[in-house]
């Protein structure tokens, strides 16, 4: 009696572990396809994954490098557009500053490539300054190179080197430096700001006073903008024991909360720098607010600031209760797929018809908090757009089911969360997610000497550019995903992932306040990944589909995309 009363205990435990149920009905088609991934299969993706980072790295090193950026059609360089200072879609990103070494920095790390990292430090230590009359955008500067060094510093400076001998004997602590020269001339974007929220731009050798054109000088901010520097500045600012950097980007994020909508809860999309005045009314989760929410919960994790998790707590209420459309439940009950929509920040209106690809992030971040079956569900739509053009359209039209704006820039988003929901998951639906991409990234983007923008979902004709975010986000989130053995993968709870992509280690000194140690946050899935939880995924989905076979069918339908076992 004793060893029966054993037994259904273990097989109760080990059901609950990996997924099996062995009363169960018979395997339909869907679930034979992704229910299973053969690792030799797996392992070959890994490498082409690798390939794939070091085709772009090496191109870029051989064809564009001191240049931001590889023009991958034409095999040469780019940097900032000085004939044109109005040219924001350049000059906000590229400003001579070897940006896409520099972002790519911690992506050779991750790889274990420790001599490659040593003499990428050594170029940039060599080539890169910031002292440069240029016009750059605060946020995409902080986010690409600000993170891309403090990141490097910090695994150099990892006394246990668990990523390979990545510090050079010669090290000195060039690119903490490097990052404080860069912070202080971001700082007048705060510091002439009237209202704490900061100006969009400045020139780096002079701060406000020379930006000169009118596209530049523009005072309207995005809410990501403004409210998505505190995981950067608050890392500098507690290496450097100063706190001004941090208490800057708490101001902004704080000054942007307490102008939520008073009905709703939720924020706008633009806002002026100078009399905090809303100018934008859409409130969603991608373009112009998706690194707002998703920093509010990283800085929490980072720093243990219960200010922090409450604002993300709360936006996170308001975010469901007027965003979300569809069936109450992911994975039972009837109705329309869910999806979160773009709403008025202060009756919760519909605000659009379209979503954007930066939502695709927003499944990540609900693995973070440990909401995994929307993650489930709001991953799932954006896979299937996936699906249906081969990459992603900037903006996708929920009610017309078609492309509102047709370009692809290579983002990571989507492998991101698909990422992170493998991690927390392990269900092998998502290798097979992470397949699709990979292979399609490969076939439509891939050019003489690197990979280019989809110009048009619609026909694949591409643009000769390939932004940074490619090596440093696209390419690392592919290569973890399929590299079981990685110690990030086997060491998740040390590391956090910035918005860029960068990886932050979790230090104990990043999260001592006013000389008090707080405890790490109590949330279910703390980091970057965690193991299954039966109480947040069921059972029978963490080993076959994570989202039931009539769901995935019922979506694969409304979009057109055939999932059949033979597709």
């Amino acid at each position: 009696m004793i060893l029966a009363t054993f037994l259904v205990y273990l097989i109760f435990f080990v059901t609950c572990l990996c997924g099996l149920d062995i009363f169960r009905k018979p395997l339909d088609d869907l679930e034979k396809k992704y229910g299973s991934f053969p690792d030799e299969l797996r392992l070959q993706l890994r490498e082409e994954a690798r390939e794939m980072f070091y085709f772009g790295y090496n191109n870029y090193m051989k064809h564009a490098f001191p240049l931001d950026e590889l023009n991958p059609i034409m095999c040469s360089g780019r940097g900032p557009d000085y004939a044109n200072p109005s040219n924001i879609n350049i000059n906000d990103i590229l400003g001579d500053f070897s940006l896409t070494l520099v972002d790519s920095l911690d992506t050779l790390a991750v790889l274990g490539n420790a001599s490659e990292f040593q003499l990428a430090v050594e170029r940039v230590i060599k080539n890169v300054s910031f002292d440069k009359d240029n016009v750059v955008q605060v946020f995409e500067v902080n986010i690409r190179v600000l993170g891309a060094l403090l990141s490097a510093h910090l695994l150099m400076t990892d006394d246990g080197q668990p990523l390979g001998q990545l510090k050079p004997a010669w090290y000195n602590n060039e690119l903490l430096h490097l990052a404080r020269d860069l912070a202080n001339r971001l700082l007048p974007a705060f510091t002439e700001s009237g209202t704490g929220i900061p100006y969009p731009r400045v020139n780096l050798r002079h701060g406000r006073r020379s930006v000169l054109s009118s596209a530049a000088r523009s005072v309207e901010t995005c809410t990501a903008g403004a409210g998505s520097l505190v995981l950067e500045f608050g890392v500098l600012s507690r290496l450097l024991k100063d706190p001004t950097y941090e208490e800057l980007a708490r101001k902004a994020s704080r000054t942007l909360w307490n102008l939520r909508s008073k009905t709703t809860g939720l924020l706008g999309n633009v806002i002026n720098a100078e009399s905090g005045q809303w100018i934008g009314r859409l409130s969603g989760l991608g373009a112009g607010l998706d690194s707002f929410y998703e920093y509010l919960l990283k800085a929490y994790i980072m720093f243990g600031e219960q200010d922090d998790y409450k604002m993300f707590s709360d936006s996170y209420d308001s975010i469901k209760q007027y965003m979300r459309r569809g069936r109450p439940h992911c994975n039972k009950g009837e109705g329309d797929h869910p999806l979160y929509v773009n709403v008025d920040m202060q009756s919760g209106d519909v605000h659009t018809s379209w979503i954007d690809s930066l939502q695709a992030a927003f499944s990540g971040i609900q693995v973070l908090h440990g909401d995994v079956e929307e993650a489930i569900c709001s991953h799932a739509l954006y896979y299937f757009i996936w699906k249906y053009y081969g990459v992603l359209p900037e903006r996708w039209n929920w009610q017309q089911l078609s492309a509102d704006v047709a370009f692809y820039p290579l983002r990571p988003e989507l492998i991101e969360s698909t990422y992170l929901l493998y991690q927390a998951t392990k269900s092998p639906f998502y290798l097979h997610v992470g397949k699709d991409i990979l292979r399609s990234l490969n076939s439509l983007t891939r050019t003489t000497c690197g990979y280019a923008t989809v110009h048009s979902v619609l026909d694949h004709s591409l643009e000769d550019r390939m932004e940074s975010f490619f090596l440093s986000e696209t390419c690392k989130y592919l290569f973890l995903l399929f590299d079981a053995d990685n110690f990030v993968n086997k060491n998740h709870a040390r590391y956090i992932f910035s918005t860029e992509g960068h990886l932050l280690p979790l230090l104990p000194q990043f999260r001592d306040t006013e000389n008090k140690k707080v405890a790490l946050p109590k949330i279910s899935f703390l980091a970057n990944t965690s193991m299954p939880k039966c109480e947040a995924v069921d059972p029978e989905r963490t080993f076959f589909l994570p989202l039931k076979s009539k769901y995935l069918d019922q979506i694969s339908k409304q979009l057109g995309v055939v999932i059949s076992k033979y597709s």
